[in-house]
Protein backbone atom coordinates (compact mmCIF):
# COMPACT_ATOMS: atom_id res chain seq x y z
CA UNK A 1 0.00 0.00 0.00
CA UNK A 2 1.33 3.50 -0.77
CA UNK A 3 1.52 5.51 1.55
CA UNK A 4 0.66 9.40 1.41
CA UNK A 5 1.30 12.66 2.84
CA UNK A 6 -0.39 16.16 2.93
CA UNK A 7 0.80 19.55 1.61
CA UNK A 8 -0.45 22.89 2.45
CA UNK A 9 0.20 26.06 0.52
CA UNK A 10 -1.55 29.13 0.15
CA UNK A 11 -1.09 31.63 -2.65
CA UNK A 12 -3.45 34.18 -3.33
CA UNK A 13 -7.01 33.06 -4.61
CA UNK A 14 -7.35 29.02 -4.00
CA UNK A 15 -9.18 28.74 -8.16
CA UNK A 16 -5.62 29.25 -9.73
CA UNK A 17 -3.53 26.89 -7.33
CA UNK A 18 -5.37 23.73 -7.97
CA UNK A 19 -4.98 23.03 -11.59
CA UNK A 20 -0.84 23.52 -11.62
CA UNK A 21 -1.30 20.39 -9.23
CA UNK A 22 -3.90 18.13 -9.78
CA UNK A 23 -2.86 16.25 -12.81
CA UNK A 24 0.42 15.55 -11.79
CA UNK A 25 1.68 11.68 -11.34
CA UNK A 26 1.18 10.91 -7.53
CA UNK A 27 -1.39 13.51 -6.23
CA UNK A 28 -4.71 11.92 -5.22
CA UNK A 29 -6.42 15.13 -4.08
CA UNK A 30 -6.21 19.03 -4.11
CA UNK A 31 -8.66 20.53 -1.59
CA UNK A 32 -9.27 24.05 -2.10
CA UNK A 33 -9.87 25.84 1.73
CA UNK A 34 -9.26 28.21 4.33
CA UNK A 35 -6.21 27.79 7.35
CA UNK A 36 -3.97 29.69 9.57
CA UNK A 37 -6.55 31.98 11.14
CA UNK A 38 -8.65 31.87 14.16
CA UNK A 39 -12.45 31.41 13.07
CA UNK A 40 -13.83 28.16 12.97
CA UNK A 41 -15.65 26.53 9.90
CA UNK A 42 -15.56 30.22 8.29
CA UNK A 43 -17.05 30.85 5.14
CA UNK A 44 -16.35 32.33 1.95
CA UNK A 45 -17.52 35.37 2.55
CA UNK A 46 -16.41 35.81 6.01
CA UNK A 47 -12.65 34.81 4.54
CA UNK A 48 -13.31 37.44 2.15
CA UNK A 49 -13.80 40.20 4.47
CA UNK A 50 -10.80 39.76 5.63
CA UNK A 51 -11.87 38.99 9.68
CA UNK A 52 -11.38 35.38 10.45
CA UNK A 53 -7.22 35.59 10.12
CA UNK A 54 -7.61 32.89 7.59
CA UNK A 55 -5.75 32.93 3.94
CA UNK A 56 -7.17 30.87 0.75
CA UNK A 57 -5.22 27.94 0.23
CA UNK A 58 -4.92 24.30 -0.75
CA UNK A 59 -4.37 21.12 0.90
CA UNK A 60 -2.46 18.62 -1.55
CA UNK A 61 -2.56 14.62 -0.65
CA UNK A 62 -0.07 13.05 -2.06
CA UNK A 63 1.95 10.17 -2.77
CA UNK A 64 5.55 10.89 -2.10
CA UNK A 65 7.03 7.92 -3.13
CA UNK A 66 5.80 8.78 -7.00
CA UNK A 67 5.73 12.82 -6.46
CA UNK A 68 8.38 14.45 -3.86
CA UNK A 69 7.41 17.00 -1.74
CA UNK A 70 10.81 19.59 -3.09
CA UNK A 71 8.87 18.64 -6.08
CA UNK A 72 5.64 20.26 -5.06
CA UNK A 73 7.88 22.95 -3.38
CA UNK A 74 9.13 24.23 -7.19
CA UNK A 75 6.01 23.78 -8.68
CA UNK A 76 4.55 26.28 -6.00
CA UNK A 77 7.28 28.61 -5.81
CA UNK A 78 6.46 29.10 -9.94
CA UNK A 79 2.59 30.20 -9.08
CA UNK A 80 3.34 32.97 -7.05
CA UNK A 81 4.88 36.08 -6.10
CA UNK A 82 6.72 35.35 -3.17
CA UNK A 83 7.74 39.05 -2.93
CA UNK A 84 4.40 40.51 -1.80
CA UNK A 85 3.34 40.60 1.49
CA UNK A 86 -0.19 42.34 1.43
CA UNK A 87 -1.58 39.99 -1.18
CA UNK A 88 -1.20 38.20 -4.53
CA UNK A 89 -1.63 40.02 -7.95
CA UNK A 90 -4.91 42.07 -8.01
CA UNK A 91 -5.93 40.49 -4.55
CA UNK A 92 -5.23 42.48 -1.92
CA UNK A 93 -5.27 41.92 1.96
CA UNK A 94 -3.97 39.39 4.27
CA UNK A 95 -6.45 36.44 2.95
CA UNK A 96 -4.81 36.54 -0.36
CA UNK A 97 -1.52 36.02 1.54
CA UNK A 98 1.61 33.19 0.40
CA UNK A 99 2.35 30.81 3.00
CA UNK A 100 3.85 27.09 2.87
CA UNK A 101 2.59 25.20 6.09
CA UNK A 102 4.41 22.52 7.00
CA UNK A 103 3.41 18.97 8.69
CA UNK A 104 6.39 17.47 9.57
CA UNK A 105 9.93 18.71 10.46
CA UNK A 106 11.45 17.39 7.33
CA UNK A 107 8.94 19.83 5.29
CA UNK A 108 9.73 22.31 7.28
CA UNK A 109 13.53 21.84 6.19
CA UNK A 110 12.74 21.38 2.31
CA UNK A 111 10.54 24.49 2.27
CA UNK A 112 13.47 26.55 3.97
CA UNK A 113 16.33 24.84 1.87
CA UNK A 114 13.91 25.73 -0.63
CA UNK A 115 12.94 29.55 -0.18
CA UNK A 116 16.38 29.95 0.69
CA UNK A 117 17.96 28.20 -3.35
CA UNK A 118 15.14 30.50 -4.35
CA UNK A 119 16.72 34.07 -2.58
CA UNK A 120 19.91 33.18 -4.17
CA UNK A 121 19.07 32.45 -7.45
CA UNK A 122 18.38 36.10 -8.49
CA UNK A 123 15.55 35.36 -9.97
CA UNK A 124 13.22 38.10 -7.94
CA UNK A 125 14.90 41.68 -6.96
CA UNK A 126 12.89 41.84 -3.68
CA UNK A 127 13.39 39.86 -0.77
CA UNK A 128 11.40 36.49 -0.73
CA UNK A 129 8.67 36.91 2.15
CA UNK A 130 6.62 34.25 1.65
CA UNK A 131 6.31 32.46 5.52
CA UNK A 132 7.10 28.95 6.30
CA UNK A 133 4.87 28.03 9.17
CA UNK A 134 3.01 24.87 11.12
CA UNK A 135 0.21 23.45 9.45
CA UNK A 136 -3.14 24.68 11.30
CA UNK A 137 -6.68 23.31 10.94
CA UNK A 138 -7.82 23.35 7.83
CA UNK A 139 -10.70 24.01 6.58
CA UNK A 140 -12.54 23.08 2.99
CA UNK A 141 -13.94 25.75 0.93
CA UNK A 142 -17.40 25.51 0.33
CA UNK A 143 -18.54 23.02 -2.99
CA UNK A 144 -18.75 25.31 -5.52
CA UNK A 145 -15.28 26.60 -5.56
CA UNK A 146 -13.79 22.76 -5.38
CA UNK A 147 -12.03 22.44 -9.10
CA UNK A 148 -13.28 25.34 -10.26
CA UNK A 149 -11.52 25.74 -13.19
CA UNK A 150 -13.13 22.53 -14.43
CA UNK A 151 -16.79 23.38 -13.13
CA UNK A 152 -16.31 26.66 -14.98
CA UNK A 153 -13.33 27.26 -17.25
CA UNK A 154 -14.69 30.17 -19.29
CA UNK A 155 -15.32 32.24 -15.92
CA UNK A 156 -11.93 30.58 -14.47
CA UNK A 157 -10.02 31.50 -17.57
CA UNK A 158 -11.49 35.02 -17.55
CA UNK A 159 -10.53 35.52 -13.74
CA UNK A 160 -7.01 34.47 -14.19
CA UNK A 161 -6.15 36.39 -17.27
CA UNK A 162 -7.19 39.62 -15.71
CA UNK A 163 -5.77 39.06 -12.41
CA UNK A 164 -2.23 39.60 -13.66
CA UNK A 165 -0.84 36.18 -12.47
CA UNK A 166 -0.01 34.77 -15.59
CA UNK A 167 1.94 37.74 -17.08
CA UNK A 168 3.82 37.83 -13.78
CA UNK A 169 4.70 34.12 -13.89
CA UNK A 170 5.89 34.71 -17.69
CA UNK A 171 7.97 37.21 -16.81
CA UNK A 172 9.90 36.17 -13.99
CA UNK A 173 9.84 32.16 -14.95
CA UNK A 174 9.27 31.85 -18.64
CA UNK A 175 12.27 31.00 -20.80
CA UNK A 176 14.31 34.31 -21.59
CA UNK A 177 14.97 34.29 -25.55
CA UNK A 178 18.07 35.12 -27.34
CA UNK A 179 17.34 34.47 -31.07
CA UNK A 180 21.17 34.22 -31.45
CA UNK A 181 21.71 31.56 -29.46
CA UNK A 182 18.43 29.78 -29.83
CA UNK A 183 19.71 29.40 -33.99
CA UNK A 184 22.81 28.14 -32.35
CA UNK A 185 21.38 25.58 -30.41
CA UNK A 186 18.05 24.56 -32.56
CA UNK A 187 18.36 23.00 -35.60
CA UNK A 188 17.24 24.53 -38.31
CA UNK A 189 13.79 23.03 -38.36
CA UNK A 190 13.17 23.07 -35.11
CA UNK A 191 13.99 26.58 -35.16
CA UNK A 192 11.59 27.30 -37.48
CA UNK A 193 8.99 24.98 -35.71
CA UNK A 194 9.28 26.59 -32.51
CA UNK A 195 9.97 30.28 -33.22
CA UNK A 196 8.43 30.82 -36.35
CA UNK A 197 5.40 28.88 -36.14
CA UNK A 198 6.36 26.43 -39.07
CA UNK A 199 5.70 23.34 -39.93
CA UNK A 200 7.65 19.92 -40.17
CA UNK A 201 6.62 17.42 -43.21
CA UNK A 202 4.16 14.77 -42.49
CA UNK A 203 5.55 10.70 -41.93
CA UNK A 204 9.38 12.22 -42.10
CA UNK A 205 9.90 13.81 -38.68
CA UNK A 206 11.70 11.79 -35.70
CA UNK A 207 8.60 10.75 -33.55
CA UNK A 208 5.67 10.25 -35.71
CA UNK A 209 5.74 6.52 -35.37
CA UNK A 210 7.79 6.22 -32.21
CA UNK A 211 6.53 3.11 -30.11
CA UNK A 212 9.28 3.40 -27.26
CA UNK A 213 7.79 4.35 -23.74
CA UNK A 214 8.73 7.69 -22.33
CA UNK A 215 7.71 11.27 -22.40
CA UNK A 216 8.15 14.47 -24.61
CA UNK A 217 9.51 17.33 -23.16
CA UNK A 218 9.81 21.07 -24.62
CA UNK A 219 13.10 21.19 -26.69
CA UNK A 220 13.89 24.56 -25.34
CA UNK A 221 12.27 24.78 -21.82
CA UNK A 222 12.25 21.16 -20.55
CA UNK A 223 8.80 21.57 -19.57
CA UNK A 224 6.79 17.36 -20.05
CA UNK A 225 4.42 17.92 -21.61
CA UNK A 226 3.56 14.62 -23.43
CA UNK A 227 3.40 10.78 -22.42
CA UNK A 228 3.73 7.88 -25.08
CA UNK A 229 0.73 6.58 -22.61
CA UNK A 230 -1.33 8.69 -24.21
CA UNK A 231 0.11 9.01 -27.51
CA UNK A 232 -1.46 7.21 -30.90
CA UNK A 233 -1.55 6.85 -34.63
CA UNK A 234 -3.90 9.42 -35.98
CA UNK A 235 -2.79 8.61 -39.73
CA UNK A 236 -1.82 12.52 -40.18
CA UNK A 237 2.17 12.34 -39.94
CA UNK A 238 2.85 14.09 -37.03
CA UNK A 239 2.75 12.74 -33.64
CA UNK A 240 -0.52 12.74 -32.04
CA UNK A 241 -1.61 12.48 -28.20
CA UNK A 242 -5.40 12.15 -26.53
CA UNK A 243 -3.99 14.68 -23.81
CA UNK A 244 -1.07 16.55 -22.67
CA UNK A 245 0.09 15.54 -19.39
CA UNK A 246 -0.76 18.21 -17.99
CA UNK A 247 -2.84 21.03 -19.29
CA UNK A 248 -1.77 23.29 -16.80
CA UNK A 249 1.74 23.14 -18.46
CA UNK A 250 0.48 24.62 -21.91
CA UNK A 251 -1.52 27.19 -23.71
CA UNK A 252 -4.08 27.34 -26.53
CA UNK A 253 -4.21 30.30 -29.11
CA UNK A 254 -7.37 30.53 -31.30
CA UNK A 255 -5.10 30.67 -35.18
CA UNK A 256 -7.23 31.24 -38.21
CA UNK A 257 -4.22 31.69 -40.29
CA UNK A 258 -4.46 29.75 -43.66
CA UNK A 259 -8.34 30.08 -43.69
CA UNK A 260 -9.23 27.19 -41.39
CA UNK A 261 -10.11 27.59 -37.56
CA UNK A 262 -8.26 25.87 -35.22
CA UNK A 263 -6.12 26.08 -31.53
CA UNK A 264 -2.43 26.36 -31.40
CA UNK A 265 -0.41 24.65 -28.83
CA UNK A 266 2.20 26.31 -27.07
CA UNK A 267 4.34 25.50 -24.20
CA UNK A 268 3.44 27.66 -20.90
CA UNK A 269 7.25 28.65 -19.69
CA UNK A 270 9.13 27.95 -23.29
CA UNK A 271 6.81 29.76 -25.32
CA UNK A 272 7.40 27.81 -28.14
CA UNK A 273 4.97 26.46 -30.74
CA UNK A 274 4.13 23.26 -30.65
CA UNK A 275 1.40 22.07 -33.06
CA UNK A 276 -2.60 22.69 -32.71
CA UNK A 277 -5.24 21.15 -30.84
CA UNK A 278 -8.50 19.09 -33.05
CA UNK A 279 -11.51 17.80 -32.06
CA UNK A 280 -11.69 14.31 -32.53
CA UNK A 281 -14.73 12.49 -31.43
CA UNK A 282 -13.04 9.07 -32.18
CA UNK A 283 -10.84 9.38 -28.72
CA UNK A 284 -12.17 9.26 -25.38
CA UNK A 285 -10.97 12.80 -24.58
CA UNK A 286 -12.49 14.06 -27.43
CA UNK A 287 -9.49 16.04 -28.63
CA UNK A 288 -6.00 14.93 -30.93
CA UNK A 289 -3.07 17.24 -29.82
CA UNK A 290 -0.88 17.74 -33.44
CA UNK A 291 2.85 17.97 -32.55
CA UNK A 292 5.98 18.75 -34.34
CA UNK A 293 8.71 16.39 -33.22
CA UNK A 294 11.12 19.42 -33.97
CA UNK A 295 9.60 20.98 -30.94
CA UNK A 296 10.13 18.13 -28.84
CA UNK A 297 12.92 16.04 -26.88
CA UNK A 298 11.63 12.55 -26.32
CA UNK A 299 13.27 10.98 -22.96
CA UNK A 300 12.83 6.74 -23.33
CA UNK A 301 11.37 5.53 -19.63
CA UNK A 302 14.57 4.03 -18.75
CA UNK A 303 16.22 7.93 -18.56
CA UNK A 304 13.33 9.59 -16.71
CA UNK A 305 15.30 9.06 -13.51
CA UNK A 306 18.82 10.24 -14.56
CA UNK A 307 17.09 13.30 -16.87
CA UNK A 308 15.16 14.40 -13.82
CA UNK A 309 12.17 13.49 -14.76
CA UNK A 310 11.90 10.41 -12.09
CA UNK A 311 8.05 11.15 -10.68
CA UNK A 312 6.91 10.46 -14.26
CA UNK A 313 8.11 6.99 -14.12
CA UNK A 314 4.58 6.15 -12.14
CA UNK A 315 2.89 7.10 -16.01
CA UNK A 316 4.42 3.53 -17.09
CA UNK A 317 3.61 1.05 -13.93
Amino acid sequence: MSRTEKATFAGGCFWCMVHPFDQEPGIIEVLSGYTGGHTENPTYREVCYGKTGHAEAVQITFDPDIFPYQKLLELYWQQIDPTDRKGQFHDRGDQYRTSIFYHNEEQKRLAEASKEALEKSGRFRKPIVTPIVPAAPFYPAEEVHQNYYRKDPLSYGNYRQNSGRDDFIAKHWGVKKNRKQLQETLTPIQYKVTQKKGTETPFQNEYWDNKKPGIYVDIVSGEPLFSTTDQYDAGCGWPSFTRPISTHRIVTVADNTFGMFRDEVRSKLGDSHLGHVFPEPSVPTGQRYCINSAALRFIPEEDLESEGYGEYKHLFK
